[in-house]
């Protein structure tokens, strides 16, 4: 199991009790500098030996017994509590201790935490004060004691309250004040109950019983109440207070307020998790240059284990041309420099060489000296890919790509632009954005307006070559800002397209428009006219400046119906030979008949933007269309008058006819005359 990294060696540090990191096999892993000082060994003499050197032999089984127990159910807690523990220094010397016990899982094995108290001034000033106790008799040796032990009690970083049997506060020193926010003079004389939670009202009543009855309590970890009302963790011993004749007359209590331990170590532990769980490489080293701790990102990084790199050279990671670069960033981190962020070369543990992004911060011991390097790598190569893929898009484009900095200099161009500009790449950059266009204040403005609003778009522009040729090359530019890593606005990215084929075909467009007999208009979604032509202002007797925002529909004789035409084109999406007549606004007041055809026009997103419509004139056509139905009426009447002529003749010849025949008929019938025969 790799020992914590140099990382959290200022976490360390900021406990003041001892910590000692030991496996399931009971070999340290780490120590902090306490320890150093408490033991007498140097961190390099502790690491990889068993933890019983720390321990006297004639504590030693005692100790392991514990360990055991604890590793079968490993949950933070004292151990020591009605037991005398010792601790064995570098030169033999033993000394009192309390040991708490609390357990890391780093993710490859099981880790005990040891937080080691030397209580040599503890049982220091408990023995005095039991000797005070027991020798009331001898004035002048009590008043020395009650002197140290005052003393002791003014400076202790610890709250030290004594109590009578009944609970009745009778003396509260200076730590007490600052770690429960009362005075003494508004605590002593008072039931010591305020300091306990309204939860844990039984508590202080079942210690003052134990005391009572002679028992010492040691390292209890309970919860106790400010003046404010605020709850902390807390550390309790408790002791009893005897007379000259050994009677039991009160109780003393230590406190400690563990708020800050647990800050610690909670801090530590989320620490090691973000460490952990890291997708970047976290390593440290120490000043020699050897590696001291590995996290699971650098393994995946590099290749290496934790166990196969912890305690190798820094130098191994990169290649040999890269050394003086590392060294030179130690130098300036011994000097108290600082090392900005750079991008370097590193090997995995293949060979191969990769890109990376480095940042390196320098790692101090409690006494604030340089103790190591801590250095965070990211693994650049993904990124230098889609970079790499970015630029051959960027190559490949067929418009101009720029990208210019606050001051308005071009930082990139691709190959585009250079033939625009005619112009190289290389004398691109670093020149000014606005230099290259027919009007540098306008062009100018482009990244000034970006700045302000994220973004322009078809910013219109002419660029103008710089050669021999002095060709001229209408653009519109869309730009926008672009941020680095940290958020800020790093510059501009403007992207330029050439319309000047689509401005000649524009004008081509508008020409043939121009010479349109037809009167063509283009209509907004409101109603209102965006454009027309010529043929339109002759046809309203309106110019066309003065047609352009006004109604469509007033130019009609019926305008409810003219207002149809483009509600019904933007429903079906065009319309055919739609009848409408036109007022003439002049002074002739003529009114002409048109047909009018009209669609739906688009962005180039898809999106309507309006109605197109062109009307012809078809006035003549209506009247001729009269005139030959009025002869075509005159010649139906003659018609008419004819056949009523034709039947009235044909029916006087009728009438004769069978007259004649009727006579006829007549002379036959009748009787002839004398003479004839019938």
């Amino acid at each position: 199991m790799p020992s914590p990294g140099k990382t959290f060696e200022g976490l360390l540090e900021a406990v003041s009790d001892a910590l000692v990191g030991v496996d399931r096999s009971g070999e340290i892993q780490f120590v902090n500098h306490q320890t150093e000082l408490m033991f007498g060994y140097q961190q390099g003499e502790l690491v990889g030996r068993p933890v019983e050197v720390l321990v006297p032999e004639s504590a030693r089984e005692v100790h392991l017994g514990h360990r055991e127990r604890f590793l079968a159910a490993p949950t933070a807690r004292p151990i020591g509590t009605s037991l005398s523990l010792h601790g064995r220094r570098a030169d033999g010397t033993e000394f009192p201790v309390d040991i708490s016990l609390s357990c890391s899982d780093p993710g490859d094995g099981l880790m005990v935490i040891a937080a080691v108290r030397d209580m040599t001034d503890h049982v220091k000033a408990t023995e005095e004060r039991d000797l005070l106790a027991r020798r009331l008799v001898d004035q002048r040796e009590a008043v020395e004691v009650a002197a140290r032990m005052a003393s002791i009690i003014e400076d202790s970083e610890d709250a030290i309250i004594s109590s009578t049997l009944d609970g009745i506060i009778t003396s509260w020193n200076p730590a007490a004040e600052r770690v429960y926010g009362y005075a003494a003079e508004e605590i002593i004389g008072r039931s010591i109950q305020p300091v306990t939670p309204q939860d844990r009202d039984g508590e202080i009543k079942t210690l003052l019983g134990r005391v009572r009855s002679g028992e010492h309590i040691r390292r209890l970890e309970t919860r106790r109440a400010r003046k404010d009302g605020t709850q902390f963790p807390a550390l309790l011993n408790l002791s009893p207070i005897r007379d000259a004749d050994g009677a039991i007359v009160g109780v003393s209590v230590v406190s400690r307020d563990l708020t800050a331990d647990k800050e610690a170590r909670e801090y530590a532990q989320r620490m090691a998790s973000l460490v952990d769980s890291s997708q970047d490489a976290i390593v440290t080293k120490s000043l020699d240059d050897l590696i001291t701790s590995w996290n699971p990102g650098a393994e995946r990084m590099f290749g290496w284990t934790s166990e196969e790199i912890i305690g190798r050279p820094g130098t191994i990671l990169g290649p040999e041309d890269r050394t003086r670069e590392m060294a030179s960033n130690l130098a300036r981190l011994e000097a108290g420099g600082t090392v900005q962020t750079f991008e370097t070369v590193c090997l995995r543990k293949s060979g191969a060489q990769f890109p990376v992004s480095l940042s390196t911060s320098s790692i101090h011991d409690t006494d604030g000296r340089l103790s190591g390097v801590a250095a965070i790598i990211r693994d650049l190569t993904e990124l230098r890919e889609a970079s790499e893929l970015s630029r051959t898009m960027i190559e490949t484009s067929l418009d101009s790509m720029v990208s210019i900095s606050p001051e308005g200099r071009i930082t990139d161009a691709n190959e585009a632009t250079v033939t625009l500009t005619g112009v190289s790449r290389e004398k691109l950059i670093g020149t000014s954005f606005s230099g290259y266009f027919t009007d540098p204040d306008k062009a100018e403005a482009i990244y000034q307006k970006v700045f302000e609003t994220g973004y322009v778009r078809d910013y219109p522009l002419t660029l103008r070559r710089r050669d021999e040729d002095e060709r001229y090359t209408e653009v519109l530019y869309n730009a926008s800002v672009y941020h680095d890593a940290s958020g800020n606005i790093s510059g501009v990215f403007a992207a330029a397209r050439d319309v000047t084929r689509l401005r000649e075909a524009a004008n081509y467009a508008r020409s043939l428009i121009e010479a349109a007999v037809d009167a063509m208009v283009t209509i907004s979604p409101e109603g209102k006219i965006t454009d027309t032509n010529e043929a339109t202002a002759r046809l309203t007797g309106v110019p066309r400046d003065n047609l352009i925002g006004t109604s469509f529909s007033d130019y009609f004789t019926d305008p409810e119906k003219a207002e149809a035409i483009y509600q019904k084109v933007f429903e079906k999406g065009f319309i055919i030979d739609y009848p409408l007549t036109v007022g003439h606004h002049g002074a002739n007041q003529t009114r002409t008949e048109v047909l009018y055809n009209a669609s739906v026009y688009r962005d180039s997103g898809g999106g309507v933007m309006g109605v197109f419509a062109s009307a012809r004139d078809i006035t003549k056509q209506v009247k001729a269309q009269r005139e030959a139905a009025h002869q075509q009426a005159r010649e139906l009447d003659r018609l008419a008058e004819l056949e009523r002529f034709q039947r009235l003749t044909v029916g006087r010849e009728l009438k004769m006819i069978e007259l004649k025949k009727e006579i006829e008929y007549l002379k036959k019938s009748l009787p002839g005359e004398p003479g004839e025969k019938h």
